[in-house]
């Protein structure tokens, strides 16, 4: 007999990730800590991490060893949430070019052993049925807790304090791992053009010598201009400070799937400017700014901190990115999935 059967309707579930015991600092860190959260806030759902005990679902993050085992194990339905793709692994991974095409069949091999595969976006979902070839996808975007990241007068005010900012200074965000592909080199263009505004980049390199340039990545850091500052590595709950004592968030990424320091400003509400990329197609376009060059990024972020309808109308399109990816709309979906599967029922459309 199921645990579900023995407790009515509670859907009992164990969450896998392998990055409670390895390396944090990184959006799939991230996603797993807002889904987890979001799931034990409901009372149909209990969950555990990492655990032994027989379970209804198996709900797997990360695609490392351990996980491996939790995927082959008999007893439970298995759901993966598909992070990654093989581009994900291009300026991110030392040497990754060369050992692309493994990590495609790994991936491919991995995601197929899954009952259900849930792609946190569009585009990851169609790359998944349409290039590997996969049929048992279905579409879970991130989501976060949009309350946590809900930004007082006050919340400002004490966060400026405590980072030596006065209320007059015009503050600039970024957030990511310190690797080629999210285009520090772009950031620290707009903080060059801008020396009396202040800039921030959230993040450092949790893969150590392991991540894609990282003498590089280091040299670009040991070089920063006056006005801008690389936080290195810093606890998930020390992050809303940043966005708490910002006036708009960039990111200039050249490859992301659904990156979760974008649903964290949105759900401050701060003006949001992206890399104009296809994989914002069905999830944050037309609600942020988009830009091509770092000239694009400088304007853009120029005329937010010059002219005030824009400010406000791009901060309405956050909003609105708030309202779509909050963490309890993501926990319903993926509770109605679990359902389906214990049901044997076809996946929820």
């Amino acid at each position: 007999m199921k645990a579900s059967e023995k407790a009515g309707s509670l859907i009992s579930v164990n969450m896998i990730s392998e990055s409670e015991f390895t390396v944090q600092g990184h959006g799939v860190h991230t996603a797993y800590k807002e889904i987890t959260s979001a799931l034990r806030s409901r009372e149909d759902i209990d969950i555990s991490i990492n655990t032994d005990r027989p379970v209804d679902i198996t709900h797997i993050q990360t695609v490392g060893l351990y996980a491996t085992r939790r995927l082959l194990r008999r007893g439970s339905k298995k759901v993966v949430s598909a992070h990654l793709v093989p581009d994900s692994f291009i300026g991110s991974l030392r040497a990754a070019r060369y050992w692309l095409p493994l990590a495609r069949l790994w991936l491919k091999f991995f995601y197929s052993r899954a009952d259900l595969v849930l792609a946190c976006s569009g585009m990851v979902r169609d790359e998944l049925k349409n290039e590997m070839g996969l049929k048992n996808v279905e579409l879970l975007y991130n989501t976060v807790d949009m309350r946590q990241y809900e930004i007082s007068p006050s919340d400002r005010a004490r966060s400026r304090e405590q980072l030596g900012l006065s209320s007059e200074d015009f503050v600039v965000i970024g957030n990511g791992q310190i690797q080629p592909r999210k285009r520090l080199d772009t950031f620290i263009a707009i903080a060059n053009s801008m020396p009396d505004a202040k800039f921030y980049w959230v993040g450092g390199s949790p893969f150590k010598q392991l991540g894609a340039d990282y003498s590089k990545m280091q040299k670009m850091i040991n070089q920063l201009p006056e006005n801008m500052i690389v936080t290195g590595l810093i606890p998930l709950h020390e992050v809303r400070q940043y966005y708490a004592a910002a006036d708009v968030f960039v990111l200039p990424a050249t490859q992301e799937n659904h990156p979760m320091c974008v649903l964290e400003a949105a759900g401050a509400s701060l003006p949001i400017v992206l890399r104009d990329i296809p994989q914002y197609d069905d999830t944050f376009r037309g609600d942020a700014i988009m830009a091509s060059t770092d000239e694009e990024f400088i304007s853009a972020v120029e005329e937010l901190r010059s002219n005030r309808d824009l400010y406000q109308k791009t901060q309405a399109g956050s909003r609105e990115i708030a309202k779509r990816f909050d963490s309890s709309s993501g926990a319903s979906r993926a509770v109605e999935f679990y359902r389906s599967l214990i049901s044997n029922s076809s996946v929820v459309e």
